[in-house]
């Protein structure tokens, strides 16, 4: 059945002003030294015709990772796209960043440390920070090599990183203690560490940053907290989180992870800015381990599927009025899906996931989204290797150049069909931005308009699986030199029909 959305700018409740940096991006650390990271799927399994076998779990969770070099920060491709998103924060962490050396002085790694990271390689990401107007974020180094469980953490790797990126004129403006502390096992703490040994260690890092880096905000704790999902905004159980979901035996073999009260509970040190981790489940190579939390490409438009991101925001804003009442709540990693993206996280498909997260978001709280990543893995806005954009990466230079900082509540329910969010202009101008997608593979939905509205319709080019999108039947590629396309709207009034799964912009 046809979904009917009237769009009316003049009686709108507003809701909140956001940070003009809630688009941003990873750079793992494992992209600037090199190293394991998600297994790359081939073009069948992009196009869905073969089927992603079921990893090896006896072998870990490295039985999903395969090898890549370090990313080419000085590409002028890679500087030129990443600087046309504006000023963004730049994550570099990931589970990677805990076991990682910083060997400024070239002397090698001492034993307890699993990563190399050479001076060289940290001052080629600041630079590519510097180029593209970013800001900085890390987290630090707290693993076997740096010190055992029952001994306090020392600053003596923080420091040199923390120097070396302030001579570089690129400040560590943001931090996080360390990736993901939820999971002990996995995240690379020293032997035998506990949620105790965090907190102890959690309060020494902040104490010792505030000393030495006022400047730099305090976040934490990178929230990967399954109980903070087990319940919906209205209290009523998730399926991911029951049976085969995070609690699942398979799961609890390969990682053990703790609850945010017990990394959390105690600490005497007040975070500036509240983080978690967000994704809608996990992909298809731990669908056979988490069966609950696995989501097909026929559910990728789904009511359960799309609605993850407001109730992740929902269900964590209790945790950061306790934890960091006041502050922001930012989603320091974020992607297509857990173990590296779906399948079609390289296609089409995705921008509906990342349209709809970054505007279903904005109307919960104020804060920044930490894309994962920039540039590798198959949910990567750009492609690993060739940083070809792909089309989540439009999509989202496209909300930066439409969508402004001022939120509204939009006036029509999110339902099937018809998902709404509304902006003031990025331009500056008098009016309102609307985001509109029809989340149904077979219906249009009718938006009427009261006057005149510049219309930007995104389309998958050949459907919904396709490797290129298409702005109002257009297909969105680079020119010679890397020219960005041009992206202009088509002035249209009265009604107009959304095709099944377009995501259409009307500025008015």
């Amino acid at each position: 059945m046809t979904e009917i959305v009237k769009l009316n700018p003049e009686k709108l409740e507003r809701l909140h002003t956001m940070n003009p940096r809630l688009i941003s991006y990873n750079v793992e650390m494992t992209e600037v030294t090199g190293g394991t990271f998600w297994k790359a799927y081939t073009q069948a399994q992009i196009d869905g015709t073969e089927a992603v076998p079921a990893p090896d779990f006896s072998k870990g969770l490295g039985a999903m990772h395969q090898w890549y070099d370090p990313i080419d920060t000085t590409n002028p491709r890679l500087i030129h796209l990443a600087k046309a998103l504006g000023s963004c924060w730049v994550r570099v962490s990931g589970t990677w960043a805990t076991r990682t050396y910083y060997d400024f002085e070239g002397t090698g790694m001492p034993e307890g440390y699993n990563n190399h990271l050479r001076k060289e390689q940290w001052v080629s990401l600041c630079r590519f920070v510097k180029a593209v107007n970013g800001k900085l974020m890390i987290s630090v180094a707290n693993c076997d090599g740096l010190h055992s469980h029952d001994e306090p953490w020392h600053p003596q790797q923080a420091e040199k990183i923390f120097a070396l990126s302030k001579e570089l004129g690129c400040p560590i403006e943001a931090v996080e203690f360390v990736n993901e502390p939820n999971m002990l096992t996995v995240t690379g703490f020293p032997k035998n560490y506990t949620p105790a040994d965090f907190r102890r260690d959690q309060d020494i890092f902040h104490k010792w940053l505030r000393e030495n880096y006022p400047e730099c905000l305090v976040v934490g704790p990178s929230d990967t907290d399954p109980n903070a999902m087990s319940v919906d905004a209205y209290g009523n159980p998730q399926p991911w989180a029951q049976s085969g979901g995070m609690d699942s035996a398979g799961i609890a073999a390969v990682m053990a992870y703790c609850t945010t009260a017990e990394l959390m509970d105690g600490c005497t040190e007040k975070l500036d800015v509240f983080s978690y981790h967000y994704y809608n489940g996990v992909s298809e190579r731990m669908a056979a381990m988490m069966p609950a939390a696995y989501t097909p490409f026929e559910g990728c438009m789904s009511e359960q599927y799309l609605g993850m991101a407001g109730i992740s925001a929902r269900s964590f804003t209790s945790y950061r009025d306790k934890y960091c009442p006041g502050g922001e709540m930012w989603v320091t990693e974020s992607g297509d899906a857990g173990a590296g993206g779906h399948t079609w996280a390289s296609t089409y498909a995705e921008v509906v996931r990342t349209l709809n997260e970054i505007g279903s978001f904005a109307t919960v709280t104020n804060g920044v989204v930490f894309h994962n990543t920039l540039a590798s893995s198959d949910y990567g806005w750009l492609k690993h290797g060739t940083f070809l954009p792909r089309p989540s990466y439009f999509a989202v230079l496209l909300w930066k150049k439409l969508m402004g900082n001022t939120v509204f509540a939009s006036g029509e329910a999110v339902r099937p069909g018809a998902h709404v969010y509304c902006h003031d202009r990025a331009d500056g101008k008098e009016g309102k931005a609307y985001l509109v997608i029809n989340t149904s593979w077979t219906d249009t939905t009718t938006v009427e308009l009261p006057g005149k509205a510049e219309v930007y319709a995104l389309t998958g080019t050949t459907g919904m699986r396709s490797r290129t999108m298409s702005l109002n039947g257009k297909e969105l590629v680079q020119g010679e030199n890397d020219e960005l396309p041009q992206m202009t709207g088509v002035t249209m009034e009265g009604s107009v029909e959304v095709a099944p799964g377009s995501c259409v912009f009307f500025v008015m």
